[in-house]
């Protein structure tokens, strides 16, 4: 991998992680384009790994709202009279809703890794989930706010996150889905995909870092893997901020059309075979 290249795909990252649009299948798209092999452990470690930039910009952009709930659930572990604040609960409805793609991650580490990088699964992921997106954006209620959140919805949202296991699905496409058929708002199930993401991704990409640092120092090289992190932190933060101020006042439309387009593309040249699924 050049530096150039390095930088396009943290571009990619930054711009993805947090759009319903799916940044592994992006990702996976755009490094096939470049001629990388998709079933190279290295670049497997380095897509991980580089998420963990974007993840940081969405900490320090919600840092208020984090230490809030931190802090809150802090002291309640200790004070039965803090128990009752909302953010204590919220806290615990947070974990509990991070446990299922742990869980799931773990267990299916090797499929994910091998089986689910080929495109044939990104192109369908796109489009298949569009129509979960379209039906969540059409009948949403979105009469929920934040103060509304329970540990049964986040539960339900954290199932239905480990459906953006399979690239193309989209982890914050998956989230927000599953929190406007809950009935929230958008920008409440927006920021609530956001606490979501962040344990996640973070334990995915030290996980990767930790176990497979020798085969990213040999094959992509950390200069190249730093430097995209650092650049997808960067676009990232910028993502969030349009983001939501996007959705405060739109549908997801936009979105589900972009992903439509883009998996009818990858099928078509798929079944050309002017690209080959890995």
């Amino acid at each position: 991998m050049d530096w150039w290249q390095a930088i396009i795909l943290g571009i990619v990252e930054g711009v993805t992680e947090f759009l319903p649009i799916s940044s592994t299948g992006h990702l996976t798209i755009i490094q096939k384009l470049m001629g990388m092999p998709l079933d190279d452990p290295s670049l497997t470690a380095f897509t991980a790994i580089i998420q963990i930039g974007a993840i940081a910009a969405a900490i320090i952009y919600f840092w208020s709202d984090i230490w809030r709930v931190l802090s809150a659930w802090w002291l309640g572990l200790w004070r039965s009279s803090e128990r009752k604040k909302f953010e204590y609960k919220y806290g615990w409805a947070i974990i509990l809703g991070s446990v299922p793609i742990a869980v799931t991650g773990l267990l299916f580490k090797d499929e994910i890794e091998t089986v689910l990088r080929s495109l044939w699964f990104v192109a369908f992921g796109l489009i298949g989930w569009s129509v979960v997106m379209w039906l969540a954006d059409k009948y949403g209620q979105g009469k929920r706010t934040e103060k509304d959140t329970t540990w049964r919805d986040t539960l339900i949202i954290g199932i239905v996150q480990c459906m953006s296991l399979i690239p193309g699905v989209s982890r914050s496409g998956a989230t927000i889905s599953a929190g406007l058929l809950r009935g929230f708002d958008r920008v409440t199930v927006t920021k609530l995909s956001f606490f979501l993401g962040i344990p996640a991704l973070v334990a995915a990409g030290i996980l990767q870092a930790a176990t497979n640092y020798h085969l990213v120092g040999g094959g992509i090289g950390w200069g190249n893997t730093l430097l995209a992190m650092a650049v997808s932190f960067a676009v990232g933060y910028a993502s969030i901020a349009w983001l939501l101020k996007f959705v405060a006042s739109n549908n997801f439309a936009l979105f589900i059309w972009y992903r439509v387009i883009i998996g009818v593309l990858l099928l078509g040249l798929l079944s050309l075979g002017v690209v080959t699924a890995i």
